[in-house]
């Protein structure tokens, strides 16, 4: 038999359940935003620089080179060593290397300070000038100086140390150090970097805990008001002098030749005391590199 009832999914039945839900669907959309949309209106972005560090008067802390208790044993670096000073974090921060770590503390004597100086877009370390006083004893000192670490000592292990300077012939004395770690008397052992006597010539120096002192000096003057950078590379069996990238002096040394010791870091001279080997002069991007 033949359904005469109007059958619910008719044409116009249809338009209007489609109509229905696309009124549903696009209420659903404008009202259902997530709760963590970004605003409609964010913020502007601030592309101001950072301000500059300060260059300034480092203060010096004497109390934190308070005799420290030494060990009769010696290490030396168990693994490579890679440390370098930009000196970039102006005077109100620490001073330590690139990664954060070994820290350098100015030490002084007789009122002599340590400055942060503008060096392209970094800084660098300003020392005393050059002390003429009849009386040495009298004469301002400053330098930088670490902690005891022997992770830094590298034994016979290749190695390679050094900085960029800049000095006047006024600058110049009998003796001028630049970097070191121990002394090459008295039964220890040393690297060290040093600008010496009034011809303006660099020489590293590494030395065991025998007599002998292993110098290459070239006959270069440095001490010319520019700025020059100086490497001192030791291998197994030979200690060389580079500087600004072309090698200069050369001398053979021991292979059993071992560097290590008590000292610290030093950075300007061999300690603050009366003939400390005082440097005059910038110093920046000090590093050390063993293995």
């Amino acid at each position: 038999m033949y359904d005469t009832r109007r059958s619910w999914f008719s044409p116009f039945g249809a338009l209007a359940t489609i109509a229905i839900l696309g009124i549903t669907l696009l209420s659903a959309v404008h009202f259902a935003e997530p709760s963590d949309a970004a605003p409609r209106h964010p913020r502007p972005v601030s592309h101001e620089p950072s301000p500059r560090p300060s260059a300034g008067v480092l203060t010096s802390d004497t109390a934190a080179f308070a005799a420290q208790a030494q060990t009769s044993k010696i290490g030396t670096a168990r693994e490579s060593v890679s440390i370098r000073y930009t000196f970039d974090g102006g005077v109100n921060r620490p001073i330590t290397d690139t990664h954060g770590g070994y820290l350098l503390r100015p030490h002084v004597q007789n009122g002599g300070t340590l400055s942060l100086v503008r060096q392209g877009k970094g800084l660098a370390v300003q020392y005393p000038n050059r002390c003429t006083l009849v009386r040495e004893r009298e004469c301002p000192r400053a330098i930088l100086q670490g902690l005891r670490d022997d992770n830094l000592n590298p034994g016979t292990r290749p190695m390679r140390y050094g900085a960029s300077i800049r000095m006047s012939h006024s600058d110049l004395a009998d003796g001028a150090n630049v970097f070191q770690k121990g002394y090459s008397v008295g039964g220890g052992s040393q690297f060290k970097l040093q600008v010496d006597h009034t011809q303006g010539h660099p020489s590293c120096v590494v030395a065991g805990r025998t007599r002998t002192i292993y110098r290459a000096e070239p006959r270069v003057d440095v001490a010319d008001g520019k700025w020059h950078t100086l490497m001192c590379a030791r291998s197994a069996n030979r200690l060389s002098l580079i500087v600004d990238g072309v090698e200069r002096a050369a001398v053979p040394v021991p292979k059993n030749l071992s560097i290590a010791n008590a000292e610290p870091l030093r950075v300007g001279g061999k300690g603050a005391g009366k003939g400390n080997d005082q440097y005059a002069g910038q110093i920046d991007n000090v590093f050390l590199m063993i293995g």
